[in-house]
C-alpha cells in the first residue's frame, strides 16, 4: 500500500474544510459530513475554529482509497496563520490548492503558491463553488495562467477513468521535443501517456485542474479518483530511519508531542532518535497516529507515515531526525511585534513559562523576555492571531492576558565592510577574536565564514566562535532591533594554554561583533509588502496616488477592458490597513493581494530612531569595550581605542 501525504490549501472561505469533509466521507473515514456553518466539521474541532468558522491549526486525518493510505493535512487559510501552513507544507507529497470560482486568486493564495514553489511540492488545483452566482471558471483558469503557471490544464472532462483525450495528450506532448515526436508518430499508448502525466506532475512541470462544488458534493469523488491515479510515492523501509518534524503540540495533560513525517526506514517504541546540532539522543516512549483530535497508539511506523511521538524534549519544528541532518528554514515570518499585558500580581516568570509552551508549538512567535524592561514580547502576523492567542491562553492556562497594539518589527544591518575586534582578559582569563563584517544579501540573515588559520587559533576555539555567534539572536545599535543580512568572517584570534576557559570566547566574540558595528555604517530596515491591486479603470489614479503617499513603488499598470491591475512594493507600516480603505472607495469591488516581501531600507529611518530613543551604551547584554590585563589587574579599553592594544594586531 502506497502512503501519500496530501495537503489542502486555500485562501480563507474558499471551501477548504468542506472539501476535506467530503473526501473523508466518501472514503468512509467519517460517518457524516460536517459543515463550517453548523460548527460540526471533523477537522476544525477546536472551539475557536468552530466559533470563528476558520481553520487555525493544521490538523491531520487518515483515509484509505484503492491501494493507497492517505494522510490529509487541512491547513489554515488566514494569512495570520501562514507560518503554521508553511511548517505543514514541508512534509507533503502533493498539494491541492482550492480556488473560489467567483473570487479566483486571493491574497493568501499567492503566499500558498510561492511556498509550494519553494518546497517544490507537486500541486493540483480545484476550482470550487462553481454553482454560485458570478462563478467564472475560464476567468479563474486565465488568472492561474497569468499569475501562477502556464502549465495548468483542466482535466475535468479530458481525463476519464479509461482514457486521456486527444487534446490532453497533445498538450502533454508539447512539454518537450521527445514527447512531441512520439505524438507526431501517432503512437497512442495510453499507459505511456498516463505514466508521462504522472512523471510531469511529480516534476512540477504540469498542474492538473478540476472543477466542482464541495458543498453540493459535485466533482469531489471524481477529483479523488483522478488524483489517486496520478500520484505515486516511493518510500523505503530498508534504510536507516530519517524524519522531519513539522509541529510540536502539548496535549491536555501537558505531554509534549513531536509530530513528524518518516522519510526513510522504520521506528519502534523504545527506539532512540538522534537529532540536533548537539546530537541529542532520546528514547521514544509512545507513537500516536492522529485522526482529527483522536489518536490510537502503535508499536511501529514506517517511511511515509505521519505521526506523533512522546519522549522527545528538545526537538523543534523543522528539525531533521535520524539520518536527516539538515533543518528547514522558514520564509513566512511575522512583521509585527506586541507586548504581553498581564496582572501585576502574577510573577512574570510564571507567565513566561506558559508562553514558552506556545513558542514551542509556534516558533514564529519568537517569545522574548526583555530583562531590563521586565516584559514579554511576541512576534505576530496580525490582530486575528492576537485575538486567538488571548482566547487560547485563557482556555489552556486559565490566565487572562491582553496585548499592546502591534508595532512594526524593524531590523538592522550594515552597508559598509569593517573589522571588529574583541579582547577579554580579566585576571585568570584570556581570549581575543577578530572578525570581518560585510553586508549580506537582502533577507539572507546572518552567515558565517572561517578564514582563520589553525596556527593562529586552534580549531576547537574557532568552532566556539561560530557557536557563540549562532547561539542567540543579535541586535543592532540604532534601535536595538534584530540584526540581519550580515556576513561574518572569522579572521584570526588568540587563546592561552593556561588561562583560556569557560565563556572567554563568548565574551570576546560578542565584543568583536559589537565593536565592528560601532565602526560600520548602520542601516534600519522595515518589512515590505509585494502588492497587487485590481480596480476599475476610473479608480486607478486614486490607487497610484495612495501608493505614492505610502512611500511605495509600482510597475506600469496593466489595463484590460474596464479594469486595471497595479503591482508594486510598499512598506507594511504605511499600508497594513489599506484593505479597508480600498473596500470603502470601490464599494467592495476592488481586490488587493498583500504578500510579505522581505525587508528593505526604512522609509523614515530618522523618525523611527528618534522615537525609539535606544541607548546602545546602556544595553546590559552587549558592550563594545574590551578588557585587558596589566600588572595583575584588568582594565577596560573603549571600542575606539581597543585595536591599539590587541595582541594579534601587533
Amino acid at each position: 500500500m502506497q502512503k501519500k501525504t496530501i495537503g489542502i490549501l486555500a485562501h480563507v472561505d474558499a471551501g477548504k474544510t468542506t472539501f476535506s469533509e467530503q473526501l473523508l466521507y466518501h472514503t468512509k473515514s467519517i460517518r457524516q459530513r460536517g459543515r463550517v456553518d453548523h460548527k460540526d466539521t471533523f477537522l476544525d474541532s477546536h472551539d475557536i475554529e468552530k466559533e470563528r468558522g476558520i481553520t487555525v491549526f493544521a490538523d491531520q486525518a487518515m483515509f484509505s482509497y484503492n491501494d493507497s493510505l492517505y494522510h490529509l493535512i487541512d491547513t489554515p487559510g488566514h494569512v495570520d496563520f501562514s507560518p503554521e501552513m508553511e511548517r505543514s507544507i514541508q512534509v507533503m507529497d502533493y498539494a491541492i490548492i482550492l480556488l473560489s470560482a467567483v473570487e479566483g486568486i486571493q491574497g493568501h493564495t499567492e503566499t500558498v503558491w510561492q511556498t509550494l514553489k519553494k518546497y517544490r511540492i507537486p500541486t493540483f488545483f480545484y476550482i470550487n463553488k462553481t454553482d454560485r452566482v458570478g462563478a467564472e471558471v475560464p476567468g479563474v483558469l486565465s488568472e492561474i495562467s497569468a499569475h501562477f503557471t502556464g502549465d495548468a490544464y483542466d482535466i475535468t472532462d479530458s481525463f476519464g477513468h479509461d482514457e486521456l483525450s486527444e487534446e490532453l495528450v497533445e498538450w502533454l506532448a508539447e512539454r518537450d521535443e521527445v514527447l512531441l515526436d512520439r505524438f507526431m508518430d501517432d503512437n497512442y499508448d495510453e499507459d505511456f501517456w498516463l505514466n508521462t502525466m504522472i512523471s510531469l506532475l511529480k516534476e512540477r512541470r504540469i498542474f492538473p485542474v478540476m472543477t466542482g462544488t464541495a458543498l453540493q458534493d459535485q466533482g469531489v469523488i471524481e477529483f479523488l479518483e483522478k488524483m489517486d491515479r496520478l500520484t505515486i510515492t516511493d518510500y523505503s523501509r530498508d534504510e536507516s530511519f530519517a524524519a522531519r518534524v513539522y509541529k510540536i503540540r502539548y496535549d491536555e495533560n501537558c505531554t509534549r508531542q513531536t509530530f513528524m513525517k518518516a522519510l526513510k526506514g522504520s521506528l519502534k517504541v523504545r527506539d532512540e532518535i538522534t537529532y540536533g546540532k548537539e546530537e541529542t539522543r532520546e528514547k521514544v516512549t509512545q507513537i500516536r497516529l492522529y485522526n482529527g483530535n483522536k489518536y490510537k497508539t502503535t508499536d511501529e511506523v514506517n517511511a511515509g507515515d505521519l505521526f506523533a511521538v512522546v519522549g522527545l524534549t528538545q526537538a523543534e519544528a523543522g528539525d531533521g531526525l535520524g539520518s536527516l541532518k539538515d533543518n528547514a528554514a522558514y520564509e513566512v515570518v511575522p512583521a509585527l511585534k506586541s507586548k504581553v499585558i498581564f496582572d501585576q500580581s502574577i510573577h512574570p516568570k510564571d507567565v513566561l513559562k506558559h508562553f514558552h509552551i506556545l513558542d514551542a508549538e509556534d516558533p514564529s512567535l519568537n517569545v522574548t523576555w526583555e530583562e531590563h524592561l521586565q516584559q514579554i514580547t511576541i512576534q505576530v502576523m496580525g490582530t486575528i492571531q492576537l485575538e486567538v492567542l488571548q482566547r487560547l491562553i485563557k482556555e489552556r492556562f486559565l490566565l487572562s492576558v491582553s496585548f499592546a497594539d502591534p508595532e512594526i518589527l524593524y531590523k538592522e544591518t550594515i552597508e559598509s565592510s569593517v573589522t571588529g575586534s574583541g579582547h577579554f582578559e580579566p585576571l585568570g582569563h584570556y581570549a581575543e577574536v577578530h572578525v570581518k563584517l560585510e553586508p549580506g544579501l537582502p533577507n539572507s540573515g546572518i552567515s558565517f565564514e572561517n578564514a582563520c588559520h589553525a596556527d593562529d587559533l586552534p580549531i576547537g576555539y574557532q568552532n566556539l566562535v561560530r557557536q557563540h555567534l549562532f547561539e542567540r539572536d543579535h541586535h543592532g545599535i540604532l534601535t536595538g532591533s534584530p540584526l540581519t543580512d550580515i556576513k561574518i568572517t572569522l579572521l584570526t584570534g588568540r587563546a592561552h594554554n593556561k588561562h583560556t576557559s569557560g565563556g572567554d570566547f563568548r565574551e570576546a566574540t560578542l565584543r568583536a561583533l559589537r565593536q565592528g558595528l560601532e565602526k560600520a555604517v548602520n542601516v534600519l530596515l522595515e518589512p515590505f509588502y509585494d502588492v497587487k491591486i485590481k480596480v476599475e479603470l476610473h479608480q486607478l489614479g486614486r490607487v497610484l496616488a495612495d501608493l505614492q503617499t505610502a512611500c511605495g513603488t509600482f510597475d506600469p499598470p496593466q489595463t484590460t477592458g474596464g479594469t486595471a491591475l497595479v503591482t508594486g512594493r510598499v512598506p507594511v507600516a504605511t499600508f497594513k490597513n489599506y484593505s479597508t480603505t480600498l473596500a470603502s472607495f470601490t464599494q467592495g469591488k476592488g481586490s488587493i493581494t498583500l504578500v510579505f516581501g522581505g525587508y528593505d531600507r526604512c522609509h523614515n529611518e530618522e523618525e523611527i530612531i528618534h522615537n525609539r530613543n535606544y541607548n546602545k551604551d546602556a544595553d546590559p547584554e552587549y558592550t563594545s569595550s574590551s578588557i585587558f590585563c596589566a600588572k595583575g589587574h584588568g582594565y577596560t579599553v573603549t571600542w575606539d581605542e581597543a585595536e591599539k592594544h590587541m595582541h594579534a594586531l601587533k
